[in-house]
């Protein structure tokens, strides 16, 4: 077996990669730029490599630099995570040259596999039921419109070498297919050094089902079931499955063997992942082959037992699979939600800054529930503007879909994650979803059931009397601990009551908390009682409560005259406050936010790519404004109605931050 490998990324993957290579007694070398010099994974590694400056095309997908650390530690192979030089096969041949070890597959498979063009090309001369498009090379943005029109709306532009959602944009009509074409070029050159760019017919009411394929050199092919990642936002995946709630066997099976015959055909060694839209007939349509680790590979690990980095090590080091595909066996459900440095509340905009607080679940496996956590963060670590915005991978497992899905539920709950925006609260809201619980899912999900954005969640009444008994027994906890502070007045002791009215999400209940040593019963005005139990004490800032028998977990903050609480997707101000006490609030005005109307703000931190309006010009709704880059993806700024811009404050190349105003209108 090898004795040191060195691995080709950064972040959680190299952090995943180093922990089965230890597992295995190889030694790892990690690689870092400027951004990443205190990185976990650079910590975790035996050796770590500098290889340059903060942004990916000066450090991390540059091949001499990468060539020269394997020659300076001796590393005598490479795992390239995903991403960056994974699906590069000048880097796979540099190696091969290099007499190197390349952790996946060959060159040939890359080639033919990882170029979405020559892939779909071999596909269709395989008799694969591909999705009609258009494979040549696109010269500029009205041929692309040209092509659109005659695949017919809509279509999916993407780029050649893509990968991750970077460079792809749904078109609807012409101007969104020029507009789309020329931000997948700019995305997939600054992203792949790569702007060659297609286009395909996208298939509306689809469910993006992937197939894990494992191959090696001796002509042995096994497929490890499927993974269900239609949960998808701008074509990037945020929530996946395995397997699938709306495969059945016959069908897995098609697509599993079928999968395998076309990794077989290029000659593939390695895990790779054969990804398919599925419609609502379970018609199945090849729409491409990713040669390296999916993201994703947790949920098959969780449901197959099988360490798919383990596997790729051994077959690099020339091993014939242990495993048959008798063998593969799928057992329970396994969910993963991909925790995201964005802010969903400011549509899904990327955020940066430092991770104030980083604690994640405790991870447990035992019968019947498993807590899994890729990361590559930690307490007091930096999110950097340069690199993708996933900071970790939650994965849970059960004995049934539902099973998984109240575990990730908690999970969630339990994740505590403070100084930068996150996706939590969506992930909690999409898995109290009825649709998503249904498993009536498809792309669209996101687009279709949260139009306007995400919000924010509305919880139901029961949600809130559970939330209102815990607070009003927390509220008293803390009350009582107030009148034992030492140094107050003589014969001035203070009696804590026992009525309270707690205020949250527009509702007011009044309670009455009876309190002894084991807990609190706290009943309603209609006579309903609640059992709150709990460890809590005043400052921390997790709960974990048990109400009438069934567990509740809140991030607690305090504000004034109550508690900032946050459970379920919900970010709720509870206010616990006497009968007098809510009488008089009741009278209070609402305060009411500043009219930003005439205002462009910047949604996010990032770099001001464009603008396309001078002072003076009157612009029309939905009219692009400006572009703005962050985290290698741009985002146009567009006009919410008819105005005419009165200053722009920003010019192309400016850095600015979070509602900084980049033109004001009259």
């Amino acid at each position: 077996m090898f004795k040191k490998i060195l691995i080709a990324n950064r972040g959680e993957i190299a952090c995943r990669v180093i922990k089965t290579a230890r597992k295995m007694g190889i030694a790892t070398v990690a690689i870092y730029s400027d951004a990443d010099r205190n990185a976990l994974h650079v910590r975790m590694a035996d050796e770590a490599v500098h290889i340059g400056p903060a942004p990916a095309s000066e450090s991390y997908i540059v091949i001499d630099k990468v060539m020269a650390a394997i020659k300076a530690t001796g590393a005598e192979a490479v795992h390239p995570g995903y991403g960056f030089l994974s699906e590069n096969p000048k880097f796979a041949q540099a190696l091969e040259a290099a007499g190197v070890a390349f952790v996946g597959p060959p060159v040939k498979a890359i080639e033919a596999m990882g170029d979405k063009i020559t892939s779909k090309k071999i596909a269709q001369e395989a008799g694969v039921s591909t999705v009609p498009g258009y494979m040549g090379l696109i010269a500029d943005a009205e041929e692309a419109v040209t092509i659109s029109n005659q695949i017919g709306y809509p279509v999916m532009i993407k780029a050649s070498a893509g990968g991750g959602g970077k460079g792809m944009r749904i078109a609807w009509n012409d101007e969104e297919a020029r507009e789309g074409f020329q931000s997948s070029k700019n995305e997939a050159a600054s992203s792949f050094g790569d702007d060659r760019i297609f286009i395909e017919k996208f298939v509306t009411q689809p469910r993006h089902i992937e197939i894990q394929v494992l191959c090696d050199t001796h002509g042995n092919g096994i497929y490890l079931g499927e993974r269900e990642c239609s949960i998808q936002r701008r074509n990037q995946k945020v929530i996946e499955e395995a397997p699938s709630p709306f495969l059945d066997e016959a069908t897995r099976r098609a697509m599993g063997e079928q999968a395998v015959a076309l990794a077989q055909a290029v000659g593939y060694a390695s895990a790779g992942t054969v990804e398919f839209i599925v419609d609502g007939q379970r018609n199945f349509y090849f729409l491409e082959m990713n040669t390296r680790l999916q993201v994703e590979h947790p949920v098959t690990e969780l449901i197959t037992g099988v360490d798919l980095v383990e596997q790729m090590i051994r077959v690099a080091h020339g091993e014939a699979l242990s495993l048959k595909q008798a063998d593969v066996k799928l057992t329970g459900w396994a969910m993963e939600s991909r925790l995201y440095a964005e802010d969903p509340y400011r549509g899904f905009l990327p955020s940066i800054g430092r991770l104030s607080r980083y604690r994640p679940p405790e991870e447990l496996a035992m019968d019947g529930a498993v807590v899994r956590n890729d990361t590559g963060v930690f307490e007091g670590g930096e999110i950097s503007m340069y690199y993708d915005p996933m900071i970790a991978k939650l994965c849970t497992w059960g004995h049934t879909r539902a099973e998984a899905i109240e575990g990730m539920r908690v999970a969630l709950d339990s994740f505590e994650v403070e100084g930068i925006g996150h996706n939590l609260p969506f992930l909690s809201a999409v898995m109290d979803h009825p649709r998503f619980v249904s498993g009536d899912i498809t792309t669209a999900f996101i687009a279709e059931e949260y139009p306007e954005g995400f919000t924010g969640v509305t919880l139901p009444e029961e949600a809130l009397r559970a939330i209102a008994a815990s607070t009003a027994a927390m509220h008293r906890v803390a009350e009582i601990r107030r009148t034992r502070v030492s140094g107050r007045m003589d014969n001035h002791e203070r009696h804590v009551g026992e009525d309270w009215v707690v205020s949250l999400q527009g509702k007011s209940f009044a309670v009455v908390v009876a309190a002894d040593r084991e807990g609190a019963t706290v009943r309603f005005e209609d006579g309903d009682t609640l059992r709150v139990t709990s460890d809590w004490t005043p400052g921390d800032q997790l709960a974990r409560l048990d109400v009438d028998g069934r567990a509740l977990v809140l991030k607690v903050g305090k504000i004034s005259g109550g508690f900032r609480i946050r459970t379920r997707g919900a970010d709720l101000k509870v206010h616990v406050r006497t009968p007098r006490q809510a009488e008089l609030a009741a009278l209070m005005p609402e305060k009411l936010p500043p009219d930003t109307s005439k205002l462009l703000l910047c949604p996010m931190p990032g770099l001001i790519v464009k603008v396309n309006v001078a002072a003076g010009e009157e612009v029309q709704e939905g009219q692009a404004l400006c572009t703005v880059e962050a985290m290698k993806m741009e985002n146009i700024l567009r006009a919410e109605k008819k105005g005419v811009v009165a200053k722009i404050n920003a010019e192309a190349g400016d850095s600015l931050a979070v509602d900084d105003v980049i033109i004001e209108f009259e």
